[in-house]
């Protein structure tokens, strides 16, 4: 649960300015109710969606305007903290009730925004092999959840209030840190108001971003160590910890972007006692108990740039595969956050497909 928490901590780092800030500072909160449906993203849940879920969400936005040089990159978005409120409608799965880190982009003249935003969230009834055997989804309280929404935006139309709608997506999941994890998929139908915290007196104008020399860098080769603890998917069989080994290397294609390509060793711990298992238990499987838990991948990746965090997103095929475990091939996604010139910490979730393996928590070097 504290290793979840991380998420948040590393993703408020975002929200930090360490350079003396010039430009005055402008807030909106923001507030819409929602409601929608469970998406059959895998039919194991399909016992558990029977009603609408509805909710809230409260947003606390910190308007950007080019005081540092990522802002005008990206088209000045804001950041900021949502709650989010969610209930279920379902006695077996409960009630949610999640704090994010989240960026606001905005588009076409800043009347469309896209929210995108990650979490935790703390879930009131998870499954429970005697009082909630049947709640497959979430297999703890703390879940990490992930929440975007793409609305219609119109600030300020009155005395500093203004108007939202559009959709809301909501994912809960805890990347299979405890079994089980089927996890959860919310669409739903936003409407909300939105309000400036100087009553929209103040107007600040977006500061023209300088002409900028071209990146250009030699190929840099990185070292990581990932860790944590997970779990099969089935129940009982115990949390194990596990390491991962990365060597890569990358290559700067401009202020924002490098491509990657690498390999991975994994060490999963918790492959080796579901091999014991389905050796001793399922000997149609013909699965020898002595059978190695360890893999390799290789993968290519990228990496995008913001100021001192980047998100990165890789796609592996395992090329030693002893034991067969969801496919072959693997994705990644996540967060780094770089410390100096060289050193950087990560978080990341490894899947296969939509199925999570493990949220990863990692230490490494850029050289």
């Amino acid at each position: 649960m504290k290793r979840l928490l991380f998420i948040t901590t590393l993703l408020c780092s975002i929200l930090g300015t360490s350079q003396e800030n010039k430009t005055p500072r402008k807030y909106v909160l923001d507030a819409n109710q929602f409601y929608g449906s469970i998406l059959l993203h895998n039919p194991d849940i399909s016992h558990l969606i029977s009603e609408h879920p509805s909710g809230f969400v409260l947003g606390y936005s910190r308007k950007r305007y080019g005081e540092n040089e990522w802002e005008s990159e990206y088209g000045y978005p804001d950041t900021g903290f949502s709650f989010v409120y969610q209930n279920m409608n379902n006695r077996t799965l409960g009630e949610h009730y999640g704090l994010f880190a989240h960026y606001n982009f905005n588009f076409f003249k800043r009347n469309l925004q896209f929210r995108i935003g990650q979490g935790i969230s703390y879930n009131t009834n998870p499954y429970d092999k005697n009082r909630n055997f049947r709640n497959n989804a979430y297999g703890s309280h703390f879940l990490s959840s992930t929440m975007a929404m793409f609305n219609y935006h119109k600030e300020n139309l009155f005395e500093g209030f203004g108007v939202k709608a559009g959709l809301t997506l909501v994912h809960y999941s805890n990347g299979n840190f405890r079994a089980p994890n089927t996890s959860t998929n919310t669409l739903a139908f936003n409407v909300g108001l939105t309000y400036d915290l100087d009553g929209g007196k103040n107007t600040i104008a977006f500061k023209k971003p300088e002409k900028k020399k071209r990146i250009m860098e030699p190929i840099r080769y990185n070292l990581v160590l990932r860790g944590g603890l997970n779990e099969s998917d089935v129940i009982g069989l115990g949390q194990y910890g596990f390491w991962i080994f990365s060597a890569y290397a990358d290559k700067r294609l401009g202020r924002k972007s490098a491509i990657q390509f690498g390999a991975d060793i994994f060490f999963s711990n918790f492959l080796q006692e579901l091999i014991r298992f389905q050796s001793t238990s399922f000997p149609e499987l013909n699965v020898d108990e002595d059978t190695d838990f360890k893999r390799a991948g290789l993968f290519l990746g990228h990496e995008l740039f913001v100021n001192k965090m980047s998100v990165i997103t890789q796609l592996g095929y395992y090329v030693y595969y002893p034991f067969e475990f969801e496919s072959r091939v693997y994705n990644r996604i996540g967060l780094k956050r770089y410390f100096g010139e060289k050193m950087f910490g990560a978080v990341t979730l490894k899947s296969h497909g939509a199925s999570a393996e493990a949220i990863e928590f990692g230490v490494g070097v850029r050289l």
